[in-house]
């Protein structure tokens, strides 16, 4: 992680990163002379203060600076500031700048400056796990230093050990998904939670024993083919003093998923590490909450296995019993998420919570839907679901509500059990995937977020520079954010 410090003082010599809004002429946050000049001549070479542009400046008062472009100043909000950190993560790399610094305006509120760093510590992120190490590497930002007026110190600070809390949560998940499927398997996930479990977390571990005992039918009939045992992990954090309501947050954990005897192509499963992602997103979150102390009882709920063919596989026709007595015809091995999660949601009803969010990795068709970047959100609570939809657009990271047709439901009416876990037909897959779930969330108040495009990019897209390739971090931000406020 990059070392920041936040300062009143004079700016140590390092090199000074200079903001410019379009349209207006400077470096709001760097005014003089010299530095008009070097505006000046950038913009003859280009450099407009545009919200996409990062530069290399060399005014008169020192050997080189970056200027970052914000945009339009009327437009400007945290997610502005975000993307321009990442910018400069980016940038910093190019031009092998380890130490940098900014003079940080009082006009500029906390909250941008929370951003800014977020993009800063996301948009530095490579994996690098598996890449043979050379000594000319560029490594990118290291020490950052701001400077902020006095009375700003404090809210400044604040801001800072935010944003560093919720990066440190979301680049544990980042690392869970972008490691190899035989490096994070079911039990990796158990041990990560152990390690998380201290101070006002605490941790309940349920074995293959542990589940055949309570019936956890849809976990079992999924990791039958697999040589990994399945876990049914309970992370659990209470507040000092009355909470002010519980929520359980439920994550998908399939460390790897072939498709089971409906087999995947080939080419569908080379990045299948990534389905996980939920329970990834659920790990990252625990790693930090005894950080920002919310007043609200939390309980994170993984269901954990692989799915694989095999000798003893589940099979289609095959029907499993879920957790709360209801039976699930299996028509297709490879919509196996649903059949973990009947579990994990009916496990979380029985701990009485006010609300439940799950994150799953669940359909192709939500990427077919909304794309890369955004994800599928269906839910049987107005309330709830706006509450989630805050904390997500306050962090950059977009939802889009798809309804629950409640006509569809016929769609999975099973003639042998009582439902089955696909549908007749290929319409309406994402909205199929939640129909089954909410079949295990009783009236409790429920937000079921597909996150199957954003978990996970294949590509990077240069206007979100803090977006690196392969697991994004998705949803350890949004959540921390929303138990600030559920």
């Amino acid at each position: 992680m990059i070392q920041f410090s936040i300062l009143s003082g004079a700016l140590r010599a390092r090199i000074p990163v200079l903001l410019a809004w379009e349209k207006e002429s400077g470096f709001f946050n760097a005014p003089g002379k010299a530095w008009e000049a070097a505006r000046r001549q950038m913009k003859e070479e280009g450099f407009e203060g545009k919200e996409a542009q990062a530069a290399v400046a060399h005014p008169q008062a020192v050997e080189r600076a970056v200027a970052l472009g914000l945009g339009n100043r009327t437009e400007a909000g945290a997610e502005t500031f975000r993307r321009a950190g990442g910018r400069l993560a980016r940038k910093a790399r190019e031009i092998r700048a380890e130490e940098m610094a900014l003079e940080w305006p009082r006009t500029l509120k906390p909250e941008y400056l929370k951003a800014f760093v977020e993009g800063l510590i996301l948009g530095s992120y490579q994996f690098s796990r598996y890449k043979t190490q050379t000594a000319d590497a560029p490594k990118g930002v290291r020490k950052f230093d701001f400077k902020v007026p006095p009375d700003f110190l404090t809210a400044a600070r604040s801001a800072l050990k935010t944003a560093e809390s919720y990066c440190e949560g979301a680049v544990l998940a980042r690392d869970l998904v972008n490691g190899a499927p035989s490096d994070v398997t079911p039990k990796v996930l158990a041990d990560t939670a152990r390690k998380i479990a201290k101070g006002p977390v605490r941790l309940k571990l349920y074995t293959k024993t542990d589940l055949k005992r309570m019936g956890a039918g849809g976990i079992l009939g999924v990791n039958i083919g697999s040589a990994q045992e399945p876990y049914l992990i309970h992370l659990h954090y209470k507040p000092t003093g009355k909470p002010k309501k519980s929520i359980a947050i439920v994550g998908k954990g399939i460390t790897f998923d072939s498709g089971g005897l409906s087999l995947k192509p080939a080419g569908s499963m080379e990045t299948m590490k990534m389905d996980m992602a939920g329970a990834a997103a659920v790990l990252g979150v625990f790693s930090q909450i005894a950080k920002i102390n919310p007043a609200v009882e939390v309980h994170g709920i993984i269901p954990t296995t692989e799915n694989m063919p095999g000798g003893r596989a589940y099979k289609p026709g095959d029907v499993l019993k879920a957790l709360n007595g209801k039976t699930m015809e299996v028509l297709n091995t490879d919509a196996e998420g649903r059949l973990i999660l009947s579990d994990a949601l009916s496990y979380a009803v029985k701990q009485k919570v006010d609300g439940i969010v799950d994150m799953a990795t669940l359909t192709g068709a939500c990427v077919v839907a909304l794309g890369s970047l955004v994800s599928g959100a269906m839910s049987n609570d107005a309330q709830l679901l706006e509450g989630v939809k805050e904390a997500t657009e306050a962090e950059g990271e977009r939802i889009w509500e798809m309804p629950l047709v409640k006509e569809y439901r016929d769609d999975i009416k099973s003639k042998v059990a009582d439902i089955k876990n696909i549908g007749g037909g290929r319409e309406a897959g994402t909205i199929i995937g939640g129909l089954f779930l909410q079949e295990f969330v009783g009236d409790t108040p429920w937000v079921h977020l597909d996150i199957a495009g954003p978990a996970y990019l294949e590509r990077e897209y240069p206007a979100l520079p803090y977006l690196t390739y392969g697991g994004t971090g998705l949803m350890v931000r949004s959540l921390l954010t929303f138990f600030k406020n559920p």
